[in-house]
């Protein structure tokens, strides 16, 4: 664990420029070569060693441009943008410890599904126990435990998930009916969001949604060869014909109300690049696409031999996004969304999504998980939505789950970005919520990089408009 004084900068090249991120300020810097060279000695080299090396690596550069140099990186390193100190450590288990309020449910509706998928975490939609359907006394119990462990909360979320929710849609319209009824007198907000395969899209689904939901994910793993490889229906077809068409018309209505087409990437599709590309050119411009996480015998899994070539895929993605901004035809990435400027709160930083402790899944009988990747292991039930959280120790298990509990994340430049990871993931991949999952970590990385670059690029060109 890295205490008050630690300090840590990351350096890298992408897309023609020399990146400097300061973890703990979160502040960026564009320098030259010379900088860049002088950046990465100036911690454990004397000024003398400094001037002695990039003068004879840049026959050009005169002491005196060395030592203005040495010079600049101290005045931003008193004004606390470079190399500056860690002040989170000391807070960050005080800052987990602050909030018991639950903000979010997951509420699983629909513990069946219509479709076959081959990767799918859910076991076909029934988290490897039995199909069921949640009941509208249930979901309603759910909302009214939601609401009374809320706090001061206002905002508060629900997500309508499965297996595939429109598999009880009557259902989910009595919900979201029973929140609106009694959201002005518990001076609440609800914000509805919803999951769908989009086999039973229709039109009065798509009037809903547009009206109630805050957001919806669409999932769709990309070209048709693609996503007809995993994504069957149950008597073994592809569904990328039957729900492409449902999609584009979806979006049409939707306007500027929030959506996300969703995708996963696996082993048979590591050139994720042209599925993300051929979503876009199919008229979808808010896309998020994820690394398939499963177990390494299965065939679909990602291999050492793909890391290299999905950090291309990311790499090309994040140059392909700046031209097309460009053009005036921009897409968003999911993973690429970031603040340089405000960035999260620290709170944020540090805590992360909040599993176990202010989101939560709940089963169709109304059990309490973690989170939706959790449902049905009973290592990991916290209670019922009528007695409450009553495995608290679990809880505080997840209050101090957080990028300075793991040893692997201490010396790591992106932790205040990832806040240690997906505890899910950790606990699959490593047995433990406190684990890491290296590969998923390393992939992260690749992401904030690549992030950071688009960011720092269009800061650039917004300067270079500003100048004209």
């Amino acid at each position: 664990m890295c205490g008050k004084g630690f300090v840590m900068i990351h350096q890298y090249k992408l897309g023609g420029y020399n990146i400097v991120l300061d973890t703990f300020s979160g502040s960026v810097h564009i320098v030259d070569e010379v900088a860049y060279d002088i950046i990465e000695m100036y911690e454990n080299s004397s000024d003398s060693e400094i001037i002695e090396a990039i003068t004879a690596k840049y026959p050009e550069v005169t002491e005196q441009d060395v030592l203005d140099t040495i010079k600049d990186i101290h005045e931003l390193k008193n004004q606390g943008k470079l190399f500056s100190e860690d002040e989170y450590a000391d807070k960050a288990f005080d800052f987990k410890n602050r909030h018991t309020e639950i903000k979010a449910l997951c509420l699983h509706v629909a513990h069946t599904c219509n479709l076959n998928c081959e990767y799918c975490f859910a076991g076909q939609g029934k988290y490897h126990g039995e199909q069921a359907v949640m009941s509208f006394e249930t979901g309603k119990r759910a909302l009214d435990f939601l609401v009374e462990n809320s706090g001061s909360r206002v905002n508060l979320e629900v997500d309508f998930f499965g297996g595939e929710p429109l598999m009880n849609f009557d259902v989910v319209k009595q919900l979201v009916a029973y929140a609106r009824s009694i959201e002005k007198d518990k001076g609440k907000n609800f914000r509805f969001t919803l999951t769908t395969n989009g086999v039973l899209l229709d039109d009065e689904v798509t009037e809903f949604a547009n009206k109630e939901c805050h957001n919806v994910v669409l999932s769709l793993d990309g070209r048709k060869e693609v996503h007809d490889r995993l994504r069957k229906t149950i008597n073994g077809k592809g569904s990328y014909d039957t729900i492409v068409p449902k999609f584009r018309e979806f979006v049409k209505k939707r306007g500027d109300k929030g959506y996300y087409v969703r995708g996963t990437y696996t082993h048979n599709n590591t050139d994720f690049y042209n599925d993300i590309m051929h979503m876009a050119d199919l008229g979808f411009t808010e896309l998020s696409m994820e690394p398939v996480v499963c177990s390494p015998s299965d065939p679909y899994a990602l291999t050492d031999e793909d890391f290299p070539v999905l950090c291309e895929q990311y790499e090309k993605l994040a140059v392909e996004m700046l031209r097309r901004e460009k053009e005036g035809k921009p897409i968003t990435f999911y993973h690429y969304m970031i603040d340089l400027e405000g960035g999260p709160c620290i709170y944020k930083r540090i805590s992360g999504c909040g599993s176990g402790t202010e989101y939560l899944a709940v089963t169709p009988w109304g059990e309490l998980f973690p989170c939706h990747q959790f449902v049905n292991d009973p290592k990991y039930s916290m209670g019922d939505i009528w007695k409450g959280i009553t495995n608290t120790a679990l809880r505080d298990e997840f209050k101090m789950c957080n990028a300075y509990a793991r040893k692997e994340c201490a010396e790591c430049w992106a932790k205040l970005y990832c806040s240690g990871g997906c505890a899910a993931n950790a606990y699959h991949a490593t047995g433990s919520i406190s684990g890491v999952y290296d590969y998923g970590c390393r992939l992260f990385k690749k992401r904030i990089e690549c992030a950071i670059m688009i960011k720092t690029a269009e800061a650039i060109e917004d300067m270079g408009d500003a100048d004209k």
